[in-house]
């Protein structure tokens, strides 16, 4: 299944210029092009030009904007044993929810429900699972919209959130808390800005390093964060960016990406 990036060129100079507070003036007076150049960009039409002025004054790398503009990159896929996404429709957007598994013993951790948990469910089955515990990244209604499914499929299972979320009959917790199931283990992040108690669960114990980022982190992007853009900025080039470069990324939305990856091609952290 080939998910299409959550955010392109316009999406991402949206963003930023709303993290940042800034007017269209604003934007069009420090960068120095015309009113008209930015209705453009804003709409979606690319003009080289435009996006290397206006790059310095949202804070974005000029070089990955221009990429992004051209529409040139993506992320290669990813194949982790013991990892898969789930894509499903919510409205006009798709949200992704992952069941993560250690391969020998089967027991495993899903995280997020997405709009519909029944491909999730359907892979636990097919794959024979033991699900351990249901870990939620954030509480916004796309993330847990089928929650009530999982707590069916999987009784035994707590649910857990972080401790700034609330979703009922879940389980707080703090940043740093470790789950356990056999030989994973998955570390609590805090990332908060999207959402207060944001979470990135950091999984040690497949083929390699993965990182289950929420809303925190997109391929080439990020979830909107108006009213705690720098803190959120800060947090995910901390917490997510600063793991090892072949950890592999788990957004809420879009394809699966590496921390490599982001850090040449975000246009929000590359340099």
């Amino acid at each position: 299944m080939t998910i299409p990036l959550e955010d392109y060129y316009e999406d991402i100079l949206g963003k930023a210029q709303r993290g940042l507070g800034l007017t269209d003036k604003q934007v069009c007076d420090r960068a120095e092009i015309s009113a008209e150049a930015w209705k453009r960009a804003l709409g979606g039409a690319f003009e080289e030009a435009t996006a290397r002025a206006v790059a310095p004054v949202l804070g974005l790398g000029a070089d990955a904007l221009v990429a992004c503009g051209k529409r040139a990159w993506k992320p290669a896929p990813v194949s982790v044993d013991g990892l898969r996404q789930c894509n499903t429709q919510f409205d006009d957007m798709t949200v992704n929810a992952y069941a993560v598994w250690n391969p020998r013993t089967r027991d495993a951790v899903v995280f997020d429900s997405g709009a519909d948990a029944r491909p999730l469910i359907e892979i636990v089955r097919g794959e024979k699972l033991n699900v351990r515990h249901i870990l939620l990244t954030h509480a916004h209604p796309d993330h847990v919209a089928d929650l009530q499914r999982l707590r069916e499929a999987f009784p035994d299972a707590p649910i857990a959130v972080h401790r700034n979320e609330t979703v009922t009959g879940a389980d707080p917790f703090e940043e740093g808390t470790i789950f356990e199931t056999d030989d994973l283990k998955i570390a609590a992040r805090l990332t908060p800005g999207h959402s207060p108690g944001g979470t990135t669960f950091v999984v040690e114990g497949l083929g390699r390093p993965v990182a289950i980022v929420g809303d925190a982190l997109f391929a080439g992007s990020m979830g909107g964060a108006p009213s705690a853009w720098k803190s959120a900025l800060a947090a995910t080039r901390e917490k997510i960016l600063g793991l090892p470069a072949d950890t592999v990324l788990c957004p809420g939305h879009g394809p699966v990406t590496t921390v490599a990856e982001e850090r040449e091609h975000n246009p929000l952290f590359a340099e």
